[in-house]
């Protein structure tokens, strides 16, 4: 198989379509949550500043209260590291923005050095898979920042100020935790059980089976690395032991879809939704050396950051030298807020240039929309600073609710937001506002896209070859596990699971790939054979798993089912 040529697939240049980029989506399941929570982060501080009369330090405590939005995905125990270092990460950043504002104010220097924070927050927030927002609310923050008068003895306050939001957002982020403890564990098994529910109704075959099986791969994969972030011991290890066994049905879903029955994952994944008792698997207590895999899993260290952050250099030079020239830009058109065009292109910046275009598209439609949304708000909200702050509150809940639908649907409203924000200090005439938003939104997506174009990332089709040597090598693994009459307890499993985790990796490596332009031809016979032989060997490591639970449970192999 490792032999196999390269096949010249597509022409380096991709062709560009528009075809479902403005379709919308099924919203989130817990779309509520991150909307909710931040109205509840930015609501206290905005309001004690209205009552003190300075609403102009609110862009100060929104970078604190901002960080609210990340992290809803994961459990507690994680979440409150994850938005701790999410916090720190706002402060750095506006820590940086505040000095250099109140030691220079020329417009070019403020620019480069906004870009180069944008760099940095996108390959940090990339490698260390912050999930969304990602890094596109730091660098809004961070790039405002850099274009309001300072003075070096003011940083410390300001700062204060953001610190103490941040303090808020973090006990925001972490309050649903006294209701649903387990909450966020039991929705991603929940989720890893319907998407092999949905792989297992078409019983691996028909038209679409391949997408629904590396959806459901990878389903599963994330509800492994938030199983595995849980303690393995103490309060919290039987619930994590619970909802484990259910993950391992899902896998066996999808290494044996035709022996799997739909409906029963699907009732299964409902009774996660509430707080009731997790369901059973029928499983006896003494079946346990699958989980032993998991714990080996966990055993392991991620790569250090650095390695993490290599793959990335071609998206930070991107990032770095489009939202510099974004900004250029829009100083070269006398715009007088060149971050408007700055943090549009930071947010075009995706896995590769077809994503990347999806996204300007999406920025455009969203942001020129938004800005005839703020033409119709801005009359009711100049009739007073309350009604200012109401309206920016009903506006944030509206972008992270609608958001998960379509990235252009949330910047609808997100662009009125953005606009009434820089009122706080004093009302402005509404169509300069919306002239140079407009202006800055085409100049920062234009300029930012081409950006990308010119910076290419040839390093994907490398990351396809590594990712194809590492499923090969984990199915290799997994296939002298099962040439054994008795492998070593937990090794078959964590073996098996190995594999999945490369199978994953592979499939999202290889279609990120397929974006790029100007690249290599892509090995996609490797990357075929790689995923055919693969998927195999986790059906043949199910059936053993099968046959041994048979042995140890008295259970007739058809009645082996998930």
């Amino acid at each position: 198989m490792s032999s196999a040529t390269p096949t010249p697939a597509t022409s380096p240049v991709r062709r560009l379509s528009l075809a479902g980029v403005l379709r919308l989506r099924r919203p989130s399941e817990i779309w509520f949550k991150p909307a909710l929570s931040s109205v509840a982060a930015v609501a206290p501080p905005n309001l004690l500043l209205l009552a003190f009369g300075r609403l102009d330090l609110a862009m100060y405590t929104m970078a604190g209260s901002l960080c609210a939005l990340y992290a809803h995905n994961r459990p507690y125990a994680a979440r409150a590291r994850t938005l701790a270092w999410v916090v720190l990460g706002m402060l750095g950043g506006v820590a940086v923005a505040l000095v250099t504002a109140s030691l220079t104010r020329d417009a070019v220097v403020l620019v480069a050095v906004g870009a180069l924070l944008a760099a940095v927050q996108k390959a940090l927030c990339d490698a260390t898979r912050i999930g969304p927002p990602g890094n596109v609310i730091l660098t809004f923050i961070s790039s405002a920042a850099l274009f309001v008068p300072q003075t070096l003895a003011q940083v410390p306050g300001h700062l204060g100020l953001a610190a103490a939001a941040g303090v808020w957002a973090w006990l925001v982020g972490m309050a649903p935790a006294l209701v649903r403890p387990h909450g966020p564990e039991r929705r991603a098994t929940a989720q890893a059980l319907n998407a092999a529910a949905a792989y297992a109704a078409t019983r691996g075959a028909g038209d679409g089976h391949a997408s629904l099986r590396a959806a459901g791969y990878a389903a599963v994969q994330a509800a492994w690395q938030t199983l595995l972030s849980l303690p393995a011991t103490g309060a919290r290890a039987a619930t994590r032991h619970a909802l484990e066994r259910l993950v391992v049905r899902a896998e066996v879903a999808l290494a044996a879809p035709a022996d799997s029955d739909p409906e029963r994952l699907q009732a299964w994944a409902h009774a996660l939704r509430g707080g009731g008792r997790i369901p059973r698997t029928g499983e006896t207590p003494a079946d346990t050396d699958e989980l032993l895999g998991a714990d080996a899993e966990l055993a392991a260290r991620p790569a250090p950051l650095w390695q993490r952050l290599g793959p990335l250099t071609p998206i930070a030079v991107r990032t770095a030298l489009g939202c510099a020239l974004a900004g250029y830009a829009s100083l070269a058109l006398g715009i007088g807020r060149p971050y408007w065009a700055l943090v549009t292109a930071a947010a075009l910046y995706q896995a590769n240039i077809t994503l990347t275009w999806s996204r300007a598209v999406q920025r455009v439609v969203g942001n020129l929309a938004g800005v005839l949304l703020f033409a119709a708000i801005a009359p009711l909200a100049h009739l007073g600073q309350v009604l200012l702050v109401l309206c920016c509150l009903a506006l944030n809940f509206g972008a992270e609710a609608l958001i998960t639908r379509n990235y252009w649907l949330g910047s609808v409203c997100v662009t009125p937001m953005a606009l009434l924000v820089t009122e706080f200090a004093g009302y402005q005439a509404p169509g300069d506002l919306m002239t140079e938003r407009a202006v800055d939104t085409l100049v920062g997506a234009l300029v930012g896209f081409l950006a990308a174009v010119v910076v290419t990332n040839r390093r994907a089709g490398n990351r396809v070859e590594q990712a194809v040597t590492a499923a090969d090598r984990a199915r290799e693994r997994t296939a002298r596990l099962l040439a054994e009459s008795v492998p070593a307890p937990g090794a078959l499993e964590a073996a098996r699971r190995g594999l999945a985790a490369a199978l994953t990796d592979l499939r999202a490596t290889a279609d990120a790939a397929a974006g790029e332009w100007w690249g290599r031809a892509l090995p996609q016979e490797r990357v075929v054979l790689a995923e055919q032989s693969g998927h195999r060997t986790l059906a043949e490591a199910v059936r053993r798993q099968a046959a041994r639970t048979d042995r140890e449970t008295g259970t007739r192999t058809e009645d082996v089912r998930p």
